[in-house]
């Protein structure tokens, strides 16, 4: 099957690129091609694009900012499903943001009309899509706190998710099981704007530590208690190599890409949690995602 055909026949004004390169678009900087990409422009064409694709039993898989994602060396087949065009903002009682407004822009917006409760996530990589899908924050705050409903398409139909139906968990949600988030509605609690920028500065700044090169972020989920990376650290493995993959000296829940293996990283991540099991019988969830 020409998936690339089959797309520009029934969505000729789509955008779409063919040969889709995993390791151009992601953090990780590795992975293979895919047949093709698409980027919606808006709610309609996004839900009908993937009614499609299901409909013709194409597979598909969803790219945020490609930032805690993994994709797997080699060829797919498959249609990289792209939402960097829906880029809505808009705010009255409440702020809506389309699943490609990137955090950046979301902060700023939000800045820019006095709306605070954003500025734990400065610096964060994401998109307001993967961001609610992964629940991405810090300790002390994560998107699910801002998430007021999401719109979402799910089984041939768009609907709306109430927050209690998201089933948001540490850096979990109901999304990662293959929903597909177009919009979200967050709160637009009001604050001072020089209140706001002092708080965006001072995330910024606590970002600042967090190792160089071509990572996913952190690979692993905190366990109750304590940190994913001190654990790792306590049993020896900051500096492990597996190929061009290796664990972070500076910070462990950090796996640096020197090469353009996926393979090597996802073996690393493999024995990682091997190696934490046996010493200390604890099992780390990774954070990032495995893709296509």
């Amino acid at each position: 099957m020409d998936v690339f055909r089959l797309i520009e026949e029934n969505f000729p004004t789509v955008e779409k690129e063919r040969g889709f390169s995993f390791a151009k678009h992601t953090c990780i900087g590795s992975g293979g091609r895919a047949a093709i990409a698409i980027s919606p422009i808006d709610i309609e064409e996004a839900a009908n694009c993937l009614n499609f694709l299901e409909r013709n039993q194409i597979s598909y898989c969803f790219l945020g900012a490609g930032a805690n994602v993994l994709p797997r060396d080699g060829e797919y087949e498959g249609v990289v499903v792209r939402f960097d065009r829906m880029k809505k903002l808009a705010l009255s009682d409440r702020l809506y943001a389309g699943a490609g407004v990137t955090g950046g822009k979301l902060l700023s917006f939000a800045e820019n009309n006095s709306v605070t409760g954003f500025e734990p996530f400065a610096g964060i990589p994401t998109t307001v899509g993967g961001g609610v899908a992964m629940n991405a924050g810090v300790d002390e705050k994560h998107f699910s706190d801002m998430v007021i409903s999401v719109i979402a398409y799910c089984d041939g139909v768009v609907k709306s998710y109430a927050k209690d139906e998201c089933l948001f968990s540490l850096k979990n949600s109901i999304f990662l099981k293959g929903i597909a988030i177009l919009g979200v509605y967050f709160k637009a609690e009001k604050a001072a704007r020089e209140k706001i920028k002092e708080r965006t500065a001072f995330y910024l700044e606590r970002r600042k530590h967090l190792p160089k090169g071509r990572s996913m972020g952190c690979t692993f989920v905190n366990p109750e208690g304590i940190s994913a990376g001190a654990l790792i650290d306590s049993c020896g493995l900051k500096g492990k190599r597996v190929g061009c993959a290796r664990v972070s000296e500076e910070h462990a829940n950090f796996i640096i890409n020197e090469g353009t293996s996926s393979e090597d990283v996802a073996r690393l991540i493999d024995e990682v949690k091997e190696e934490v099991y046996l010493r200390s019988g604890i099992r780390l969830r990774e954070e990032i995602r495995r893709i296509p």
